[in-house]
């Protein structure tokens, strides 16, 4: 039977064989690897989960009923002011439809309650769009509305048919004009003319006619669908207050303490942010209640990790039991209030990534060079490094203008395409665009799949509460298509050549560790997997034209792995 201190409390012990190392600052929640209390914790949670009857569907179990929905649970390592460590627990959202679940910590304004302000207040705008919907749906509403559509489809049909006798009539009045000019007399032929013009100016009041016939209609119609029509603004006029009013009066409940003993309501969080109001969902995810409920009890807190529960989404890349950084959106600018006063670790992101010795350079004439771009370097100047491959390019051609024709992701290493001036920039560029460049890139997958070959075909697109992490969207995502070959497979571990058709911005990562990809995450991939040493992909071969000589030029640098 399997054992974990995990109870009804909300301070959980920890198992400890000896007096642990303590970190010396709290979890940089952004990018981190979970410190190894922080692990112990996890796991202890993560037994519990197994045997657990949460009455929630994880989709972990064939036959739980329910929509499946995985979870984000979050733990934090915390100190009693006796000096015992423990652990609190906390999911994202709601669990079975509830706030208040034993042993993990409460939420920090609880919406469910079916007293409070916000439940009267949601039953009331329900109220309002059930009145709506009783207008939108009355006998009386859509058979005024499918008049005006009649009415409507008929003008256009008979203006459709007026028209091309217009036309066929002007054709006739032309060639009458022509044949009888020689056969009339003068007089006669003006007589003619004459007729014919009151016949082009009765066409054009019987146009007249037509719209206003059917106007005369359609003002009946309208003036019985103007009454709906103002009953229905009124209604969604009041919504849209009542709404707005209840969501300003949510944020404020929503009330984040800090380490210094400061508060701050969400509004005031997100006031100065890009966002200016909190989007939605703010303050529910776990890391806000962990910290919260740690203030409040007065718990001192040491580290904290986030885990995923569960299937995975159908958009984003989330393996069960894997630990994940805290969501950028809604937990960043919340956060970076509730941090003040700790001591935390600094964001590795910012560091400088400097490189001191030169690049590889692996081809170069007057016109082009390739290099080979070491893993955990930037192709281009970043928004806190300005050290890239651009930037030593630039210093290595001092009296050329470096231009990059594509890039590679900052752990990726490999071969990048440089041109030394515009001219030879677009007409590479071009054949990229054109996609008839030939890219091969080598990875090694965390796992071992029995297809030999494929291909992965799964729009992409920024998401946009964690960028540049980026998720499968069939709706807004774009094209991206990407055809493998598997080399080798042994201990645990593919080898596999990806042939990119399109460069869509974590491409391959998304496409080898996604679900409906290959469902197993490239080794070191601390986005989409775990971090590792380095990210194991390298573009190893690329294949193009030299746009000025015409020869087909075919570079290969072989992985480092």
């Amino acid at each position: 039977m399997a054992h974990f201190s995990f109870s009804n409390t909300f301070f959980h012990t920890l198992n400890l064989k000896k007096a642990p190392q303590l970190p010396e600052k709290f979890t940089f929640p952004f990018y981190y690897t979970p410190h190894e209390l922080s692990v112990l914790a996890a796991k202890d949670l993560q037994t519990y989960l197994e045997t657990a009857d949460l009455n929630h569907n994880f989709g972990l179990k064939a036959k739980a009923e329910g929509l499946v929905i995985g979870k984000m649970f979050g733990v934090m390592v915390v100190q009693n002011q006796d000096g015992d460590l423990g652990y609190l627990a906390a999911f994202s959202g709601k669990l079975a439809e509830s706030n208040k679940v034993p042993g993990f910590v409460s939420t920090v304004f609880d919406t469910l309650d079916p007293d409070g302000f916000y439940k009267i207040g949601e039953q009331e705008l329900n109220e309002i769009n059930y009145e709506i919907e009783c207008i939108e749906t009355s006998d009386g509403f859509i058979e005024i509305k499918a008049q005006i559509k009649k009415l409507l489809a008929n003008y256009e049909a008979d203006l459709l048919a007026l028209k091309q006798t217009i036309k066929e009539e002007k054709a006739k009045r032309k060639q009458l004009r022509i044949t009888e000019a020689e056969k009339l007399s003068a007089e006669a032929y003006e007589v003619l003319l004459e007729k014919l013009k009151n016949e082009s100016i009765q066409y054009n009041i019987k146009l007249k006619m037509l719209w206003v016939g059917c106007e005369k209609k359609l003002a009946f119609y309208k003036s019985a669908f103007s009454e709906y029509e103002t009953k229905l603004e009124d209604l969604k006029e009041r919504r849209k207050t009542k709404s707005a009013a209840l969501q300003k009066k949510i944020h404020q409940q929503y009330k984040f303490l800090n380490a210094r003993g400061e508060t701050k309501d969400l509004l005031d969080i997100f006031k100065n942010t890009t966002l200016r109001v909190p989007p939605a969902g703010a303050g529910e995810c776990a890391a806000p209640k962990l910290f919260q409920f740690a203030y409040e009890n007065k718990l001192k807190p040491i580290a904290m990790a986030e885990f995923w529960w569960g299937a995975s989404p159908k958009s984003e890349v989330r393996k069960h039991k894997q630990f994940y950084p805290s969501c950028r959106s809604k937990c960043e600018p919340i956060l970076g209030h509730m941090m003040h006063g700790l001591q935390v670790e600094d964001n590795p992101i910012l560091e400088e990534k400097k490189l001191d010795e030169p690049l590889e350079i692996v081809f170069e004439d007057d016109y082009l060079l390739l290099l080979n771009k070491p893993p955990e370097f930037l192709s281009v100047p970043g928004k806190t490094s300005l050290a890239s491959v651009q930037t030593k390019m630039q210093e290595y051609l001092p009296d050329n203008k470096v231009l990059l024709v594509h890039r590679l992701d900052m752990s990726t290493s490999g071969i990048l395409l440089i041109a030394k001036n515009e001219r030879t920039h677009k007409k590479l560029q071009k054949q990229f665009i054109n996609r008839t460049v030939k890219k091969r890139y080598v990875a090694i997958l965390n796992g071992e799949i029995s297809r030999k070959f494929g291909e992965i075909e799964l729009p992409l697109r920024v998401d946009l509460d964690n960028r540049p992490q980026q998720l499968v969207c069939y709706e807004h995502g774009k094209l991206a298509k990407t055809i493998y070959k598997v080399v080798e497979v042994s201990n645990g571990k593919t080898r596999i050549h990806f042939y990119p058709i399109t460069g869509r911005t974590h491409q391959l990562r998304v496409h080898a560790a996604h679900s409906n990809g290959l469902n197993i995450p490239i080794v070191g991939d601390d986005l989409y997997g775990t971090h590792d040493e380095r990210l194991m992909l390298h573009a190893e071969y690329l294949e193009f034209e030299h746009p000025v000589s015409k020869t087909k030029m075919a570079i290969t640098c072989k992985a480092p792995f």
